[in-house]
């Protein structure tokens, strides 16, 4: 599994990293290990996955992070999650 990290700011691309997971985990547990990495390696806080961020990624692999998804305050606009290959 292949999952594409992405931070926007002002629709620029900041910061951007692939995470890549051959291991026997699932699905859910991959992309769970694969969020607290790119938080530790952009230093960010955890984001919550509130229901519509959950509903958007189960329809389209892709979701958005925005500050309502964070406790701490955010230097950019949006944590882009997206897979891009299983």
């Amino acid at each position: 599994m292949r999952i594409w990290f992405k931070i926007f700011q002002d629709n620029h691309l900041l910061r951007d990293t692939v995470i890549t997971d051959d291991s026997d985990e699932t699905r859910t547990h991959k992309i769970f290990q694969a969020l607290d990495k790119v938080c530790y390696d952009f230093d960010l806080s955890k984001p919550i996955w509130l229901n519509a961020t959950v509903a958007e990624f189960k329809r389209h692999d892709k979701a958005r992070f925005y500050q309502d998804n964070f406790v701490e305050q955010i230097d950019f606009d949006f944590l882009e999650i997206d897979v891009i290959e299983e």
